[in-house]
């Protein structure tokens, strides 16, 4: 459903946003109401106070949960199903040996970032975390301290390479909305998403680790076992065949985007094999190919299909909350974006007459705080700040792209279904994870702007 109109002013609207996020966190942290029944309730009381029209509430709900779910979930089962084997074959300890041997021990964290922003140049954010976990959980287990110091390393490369560099949909959209040239935008994107990450994440992991300690979760991947212990064959996999388990999906996804590329260029015609290759290419599609290759791969380590089919099944079960919780938070935004709280942000942004590049920064943050969706608060403000961007530089146009990307990473917070999906995945509460993943965002998005600024300077 699209956004209505407003059914108060921008103060009560505001308040009433605010008003939503106050009441869920303290039925959370406070009353101790359980995560998933909290943000139905509060959605659900929301969507009443916003003035949505009542009959039009389930609808609203239903829609912005399901689509959530249809988003997360077979990523999220179809990943962690991979990475469970992969952890109890020995595949993960493989990959994080290997990492460890070329960078050393202290650089863990910054091997780990590195190949998450290689592995999320076309991986959409969830999936390139749900594939990334069991070797994060694996250097994090092997060298201890707080799973932060790993964790966020490479959950922030993901989350740069998605809102900054295309193939990923939101830089896409707003470069085409802004007339900017996506050319340009992937190459000095590259650039900006390396130096928003180093800055804006890793040397922030490394003080948030430092003093905030997060134990490694047991609750995807089992209790930590040592060498005698451990599950599988004695004599792990080919670091090889590990590697190419893991780049499989990476490859498949880039063929989908670069065949949509030249489908929509014209400079190939539709045939069915580039219908094979965007069907393959899909996330959840590719994921479930990497799947069944571990199975034909390493299953035969598991043990008989019965021990394999355990496996997996014992694997599904932790996900239930994880992948409920996250739509419920998916459900959350949508009822914030449905009532029209964003378009009230963004309006009386517009009227404020400042600057064109820090209008789109702070629309673009307004709206990912109101509704939660950092693509949508991109291709929205894109929309809403294109009528100011006639008479710029190809260069100032990509800087604009930037600034918006930024505005629109800020402030994760418990209307952002990833907020939820990385704080259950590393096992951290919403408090901590309002602390520092929430923080990560925002000191990321900041730099983004920094960059944005000094190439609309140059440009």
């Amino acid at each position: 459903m699209d956004a209505l109109e407003p059914a108060y002013s921008t103060p009560v609207m505001l308040l009433i946003a605010l008003g939503a996020v106050v009441i869920l966190l303290t039925l959370i942290m406070v009353v101790r109401l359980h995560a998933f029944v909290a943000l139905v309730l509060v959605s659900l009381v929301t969507a009443l106070v916003a003035g949505i029209p009542i009959g039009d509430i389930p609808d609203v709900m239903l829609q912005f949960f399901g689509s959530t779910l249809g988003s997360v979930a077979l990523l999220v089962a179809l990943g962690v199903m991979l990475g469970r084997v992969l952890e109890v074959t020995g595949g993960a300890q493989v990959l994080a040996d290997t990492l460890i041997g070329r960078f050393g021990e202290k650089r863990a964290p910054l091997a780990l970032g590195v190949a998450a922003l290689i592995f999320g140049f076309p991986i959409f954010f969830d999936a390139g975390l749900v594939v990334f976990l069991p070797i994060i959980m694996t250097v994090a287990r092997r060298f201890g301290g707080s799973v932060l110091l790993y964790a966020l390393p490479a959950a922030g490369a993901f989350a740069a390479m998605h809102a900054i560099v295309p193939p990923h949909p939101g830089p896409v959209a707003a470069a085409d909305s802004l007339e900017a040239s996506i050319g340009l935008t992937l190459l000095t994107g590259l650039g900006v998403a390396l130096v928003s990450w180093f800055v804006g994440v890793y040397l922030l992991s490394r003080f948030l680790g430092a003093r905030i300690h997060v134990p490694v979760s047991d609750l995807l991947f089992g209790e930590i076992k040592d060498d005698k212990e451990a599950d599988g064959a004695s004599r792990p996999p080919a670091f090889a065949v590990v590697l190419s388990l893991l780049l499989l999906p990476m490859l498949l996804i880039s063929l989908n985007t670069v065949v949509d590329t030249l489908l929509t260029a014209g400079t190939i015609d539709e045939a069915w094999w580039t219908d094979t290759f965007l069907l393959i290419g899909q996330t959840p599609v590719a994921l479930l190919i990497s799947l069944l290759a571990t199975f034909a791969l390493l299953g035969s380590r598991v043990g008989s299909r019965n021990d394999l089919q355990q496996l997996v099944d014992d694997a599904l079960g932790p996900i239930c909350s994880i992948i409920l919780i996250t739509g419920a938070g998916g459900m959350f935004g949508g009822v914030l974006r449905t009532s029209g709280i964003g378009e009230s942000l963004t309006g009386a942004l517009g009227d404020v007459g400042i600057p064109l590049l820090l209008q789109a920064f702070l629309i673009a943050a307004a709206l990912r705080v109101a509704q939660g969706s950092a693509t949508v608060a991109l291709t929205t403000a894109a929309g809403l700040v294109a009528a100011g961007a006639g008479g710029l530089s190809e260069l100032q146009l990509v800087a604009l792209v930037f600034a918006i990307a930024g505005g629109s990473t800020v402030l994760s917070h418990v209307n952002d279904s990833g907020f939820w999906l990385v704080s259950r995945f590393f096992g951290m509460d919403e408090k901590t994870t309002l602390k520092t993943w929430t923080v990560m965002e925002t000191t990321l998005g900041t730099m983004m702007f920094v960059c944005s600024a000094v190439i609309w300077t140059i440009g």
